[in-house]
């Protein structure tokens, strides 16, 4: 899922209590079965956008859904967010395939995400 475009939201992650019952429900509203479907991730890739859903929050612990901006330099960005007043929740890793994820919270404590293929 690459695009020109950087600084855009592509991808939001649901926190599930029943991933199977979550699946059945977005498969249906998305008229799609899912591209990802394991034990610990199901997600779905509609029109550029991806929908994924994560049992119990995974082990990042989310308890709301997090958007996360496809950004070009994630580093970069974590510094310049970072400078304006947001909070590092989750420094940048490696989530498979080259991915990196990050997220920081806002001054008001909402969760925002940072992903970057390389």
């Amino acid at each position: 899922m690459t695009d020109a475009s950087p600084n855009v939201i592509r991808t939001v992650l649901h926190p599930v209590s029943d991933l199977a019952k979550a699946k059945a429900v977005y498969a249906a509203l998305l008229g799609i079965p899912p591209q990802t479907d394991s034990p610990y991730y199901v997600g779905f890739d509609v029109e550029g956008q991806h929908i994924g859903l994560v049992p119990d929050g995974g082990p990042q612990g989310m308890t709301s859904p997090v958007a996360y901006w496809h950004v070009p330099d994630i580093e970069a960005k974590l510094a310049e967010v970072a400078a304006t007043g947001a909070t590092v929740k989750e420094a940048a890793h490696d989530v498979g395939g080259g991915r990196l994820v990050a997220t920081v919270t806002d001054p008001d404590g909402n969760v925002l995400g940072l992903l970057q293929d390389r």
